[in-house]
């Protein structure tokens, strides 16, 4: 049995960068499209990937095995119409009032060298381990409902998907040892988390096709 156990994704957790450089929590700033005072019409939760559209603005990348990202949602801000305060929040509620004049602006982790945890789940939010030989592998996403609540997202990886294939959107760099499951039987060991980043031939940052 797992320790501590592993219950639910909770989408991609930057941890450090490729080499075993810090992540220092650096971000970009990104504009999320308004139109008459009203925000983009889909919610972006913490851990989400984003991608760059037409227009200079981000949206959330919904794809799962032909995902470009240019990197994950940590956060938003914007000026609440009702209020006429900033306003800070986890995640991005869709179709947001905003004050007139104002832009939203979502806080995105850019970096193409970026290191996340993340989750595998056989589909939807239920967790499946995953063996050791899956490091280095490319692996498509599932991509479920982030929370309200936490203001987190619960995109996975899908376990089984793992393979070769370069298009996927997401690279298998380690396993997380510290949630490892032993079989009592066997001895195997599989694991439900994983470190990953966005694939070099997907990141928009990266790959040779412009917006």
């Amino acid at each position: 049995m797992a320790y501590p156990t592993v219950d639910k994704p909770y989408g991609l957790k930057p941890v450090n960068l490729i080499g075993g450089q810090v992540f220092a929590g650096a971000t970009r700033q990104m504009e999320i499209a308004t139109t008459a005072n009203v925000g983009y019409g889909t919610s972006i939760f913490y851990g989400d990937l984003v991608k760059r559209v037409t227009g200079g603005t981000i949206e959330k990348d919904a794809g799962t095995t032909t995902a470009t990202p240019c990197g994950v949602f940590l956060g938003c801000t914007f000026t609440n119409s009702s209020t006429g305060q900033v306003q800070f929040q986890q995640f991005y509620p869709a179709s947001t009032s905003v004050a007139a004049g104002t832009k939203i602006f979502a806080y995105v982790a850019d970096d193409p060298d970026t290191l996340f945890q993340v989750v595998s789940c056989s589909s939807g939010t239920t967790v499946a381990a995953i063996s050791i030989a899956a490091i280095g592998a490319n692996i498509a996403l599932i991509q479920n409902a982030g929370s309200t609540t936490t203001g987190n997202s619960a995109v996975a990886i899908e376990q089984g998907s793992e393979t070769t294939t370069s298009t996927l959107p997401i690279r298998i760099i380690d396993v997380v040892r510290d949630t490892v499951i032993v079989d009592p039987n066997t001895g195997a060991e599989t694991f439900p988390e994983f470190i990953v980043k966005i694939n070099i031939g997907t990141h928009q940052y990266t790959n040779s096709t412009g917006v």
